[in-house]
């Protein structure tokens, strides 16, 4: 239990900090918007000057692909359409339960507009118990929990793919305004620093379920909220950067336990300075992603990324090239999303639903290892109990 009494004397100065930060942040945003109109006067040199040098950079910038100062209003969608959303939980294996297991719950979600039909509220739960569903991630050093949140990834994408695609099909018109829809990004940073292997085993069943969304003209989107990219931000530095070419690795060797010339305007995000330039309702320019974990896409499927100002906040919307290059796709997917936002007073209604469906409460893990305990005492096991660690922490002796 937090003890309040014993950290009240610090929050003044915590709230002196935070004051100071926001006086700095305030002088580099200002800053940080002058930069911004003079890069995009030379905004296909900086472009040029990134592929001539991008593999002597030791930061990663997105690519704009339209000019810098773009602010387009997004419009209110105004046609029948239909949304479809998963979000995932789990429930983490623990050597103190009665048993090593692992849960995966996938909630899937279907909204209509516009038409007389019934939404699709539900969740599908996946248990893994088979030794090398446990083990598999040894081999590459990877820790269960964390292939269990990759597996949870490839789940929600695979049952995208299935309720958005299916639902479609048995309408036989692929010209509809439809809209998929995950909560978080669709450039897996995360799995940057793995082998080539563990990227094709969570990649490809994720990439094969985006190519039925492809094949049926649905628009996939992954919306960020809270974003703390700066690949908007790093794409100042080419300007910023005082020397005649942008070679950080023999340029800034002496600056290397402390910020260099050109992050003059750091630590601000993008959505910070985007937060100053775009009015409610409207989007900025579209980028194109560089990390290198996108080398192991797909050409089609590499990100492209845009903000959007949705009145509460930016939002960072995430989308594979094949939806950046069809203007009718990507204006429908946007339009979709600022109406979801609205719905959800600030955030997608149909996430919001389908992280609803896919929650875990405590009540739900406990019932989960009842049912459990109770089958393997029917079928002759003997001796099924949690561990004393376990037992403790869930009645407080004192």
């Amino acid at each position: 239990m937090l003890d309040i009494s014993k950290i009240t004397e610090k929050i003044p100065k915590i709230g002196e900090y935070l004051r100071q930060e926001a006086s700095a942040n305030s002088q580099k945003l200002e800053r940080g918007r002058t930069i911004l109109q003079e890069a995009q006067k030379q905004q296909q040199n900086l472009i040029k000057k990134y592929y001539d040098w991008h593999q002597d950079l030791n930061f990663k910038t997105a690519i704009p692909v339209e000019p810098l100062d773009t602010c387009l209003n997004i419009n209110c969608n105004s046609h029948d359409h239909s949304v479809f959303a998963t979000d995932g939980s789990q429930i983490v294996p623990s050597h103190h339960e009665i048993a090593y297991c692992y849960l995966i719950n996938i909630g899937r979600v279907i909204l209509h507009y516009g038409k007389i039909l019934h939404p699709l509220l539900e969740s599908i739960p996946e248990v893994y118990y088979h030794p090398e569903d446990l083990n598999i991630s040894k081999k590459w050093g990877i820790k269960t929990e964390e292939w269990l949140c990759y597996q949870r990834l490839i789940l929600e994408n695979q049952n995208l793919a299935q309720i958005s695609c299916n639902w479609v099909d048995s309408l036989n018109n692929s010209t509809g305004h439809f809209l998929s829809i995950v909560d978080g990004p669709l450039t897996y940073w995360f799995l940057e620093g793995l082998s080539e292997e563990v990227h094709d085993l969570i990649l490809e069943p994720i990439q094969e379920a985006w190519d039925k969304l492809k094949f049926f003209n649905i628009p996939l989107i992954g919306y960020v909220s809270s974003s703390s990219s700066i690949e908007g931000i790093n794409f100042l530095r080419l300007h910023n950067c005082i020397f005649d070419n942008p070679d950080c690795v023999n340029n800034c060797n002496n600056f290397l336990k402390r910020q260099t010339p050109c992050q003059i305007i750091e630590p601000l995000k993008d959505i910070t300075l985007w937060g100053e330039i775009l009015k409610p309702g409207q989007r900025g320019p579209l980028w194109k992603s560089t990390a290198n974990i996108l080398k192991s896409y797909k050409k089609k499927q590499h990100i492209y990324f845009c903000y959007i100002n949705i009145g509460s906040e930016i939002a960072r919307i995430e989308f594979p090239e094949w939806v950046a290059e069809n203007s009718r796709l990507l204006n429908q997917a946007l339009e979709i999303v600022f109406s979801q936002v609205n719905k959800g007073f600030g955030y997608p209604i149909a996430l919001s639903e389908a992280h609803n469906q896919a929650v875990i409460h405590g009540r739900d893990r406990r019932h989960f290892f009842s049912m459990l305990e109770r089958q393997m005492v029917q079928s002759g096991i003997r001796n099924v109990k949690t561990s004393y660690k376990e037992t403790r922490k869930r009645n407080s002796i004192a």
